[in-house]
């Protein structure tokens, strides 16, 4: 019986997985992981509870058979033959396929699930919205604590932690689309007056230090942006301009407190409401970010991009950002 219900477990991971990759489904890795746990984990204590016991009362019961087999033979003056009894005892304590693939994969899942839940979380940089900062194919960190720990797949806050600040380099779940994870730069906390005209970002009336450098050449693009360094909440940045854009905001959706924003040919000024973040790309005039589809919720937050750890088409992207 278990073998059989096993084959089906598996088979329904395996064809949510199969139905996620060619996209008949939309995929929920924290949910897969979770579940993953979960499963496995029960099958790790039925295993110390039932089913270990189980097979070690059967390997006792066979060496007391041989035992009771060598008394009676030697009780006839009859030389005990060498009936194999360590291998026998060794295939009746093996673990079966089906314990196999569950119990004996808990301790793995559930060491990427604490990590991945409450320490850190790789991620794939799919576009070029953060560049310079970030190219395309950059395999990154997360860190999930500093913002204060959370419940995976619920996201429910567990700690306070510490606020995201000016600056920071967030992953967040998109506010349109949750099941998406989006990475932008945050530029304004709760309260402030974020103005960004002309592509001349302000906050609360001071404009942001901005340094022209040289000019940046996207290789993705064949082409040269202008570049500068912005000096954000006291953390140095690159960032780009595009000449060929248009200061204003094309298309920028409805959203929650949209009213809070005020739109014109010069760009958007909005007021960042309690409980929410304004983000923005540091490819500034090739972001779709807070200027489009508005403020980010804590709850949607999912932590702070600090590291580089793989880019296989250039080893030196390794390394800490900011």
């Amino acid at each position: 019986m278990m073998p059989f219900v096993t084959g089906v477990v598996l088979a329904a991971f395996a064809g949510y997985a199969g139905a996620w990759y060619f996209g008949i489904v939309e995929g929920n890795f924290a949910l897969l992981l979770f579940l993953a746990t979960v499963v496995t984990g029960l099958y790790w204590v039925a295993e110390r509870l039932v089913f270990l016991p189980r097979r070690r009362r059967a390997a006792a019961e066979l060496e007391a058979q041989a035992a009771r087999r060598k008394s009676e033979l030697a009780a006839r003056g009859i030389a005990p033959v060498d009936n194999d009894l360590a291998a026998g005892r060794q295939r009746l304590l093996m673990q079966p396929w089906w314990l196999d693939w569950t119990a004996g994969l808990f301790p793995v899942i559930l060491a990427v699930f604490v990590l991945r839940s409450f320490l850190f979380e790789p991620f794939k940089i799919p576009s070029g919205s953060m560049i310079p900062t970030l190219l395309v194919g950059d395999l990154i960190l997360v860190n999930k604590y500093t913002y204060g720990l959370r419940l995976p797949v619920i996201n429910t806050k567990l700690t306070q932690g510490t606020p995201p600040a000016r600056g920071d380099v967030m992953v967040f779940r998109y506010p349109p689309k949750p099941s998406l994870d989006y990475i932008k730069r945050v530029v304004g906390v709760p309260g402030d007056e974020v103005a960004y005209l002309n592509k001349k970002l302000t906050i609360n009336g001071q404009p942001v230090s901005k340094t022209q450098l040289p000019d940046f050449f996207d290789e993705d693009a064949m082409r040269y942006f202008k570049q500068f360094e912005e000096d954000l909440g006291g953390k140095r940045h690159r960032l780009l301009n595009d000449d060929d854009r248009p200061a204003f905001i094309p298309g920028a959706e409805d959203f929650p407190f949209k009213q809070n924003c005020r739109y014109s040919v010069e760009g958007v000024t909005c007021r960042v409401p309690e409980g929410h973040y304004f983000m923005m790309g540091d490819n500034r005039d090739n972001s779709l970010d807070s200027r489009y589809w508005g403020f980010v919720p804590d709850r949607n937050i999912v932590g702070r991009a600090f590291f580089v750890w793989m880019n296989f088409s250039s080893l030196k992207r390794i390394g800490s950002f900011e």
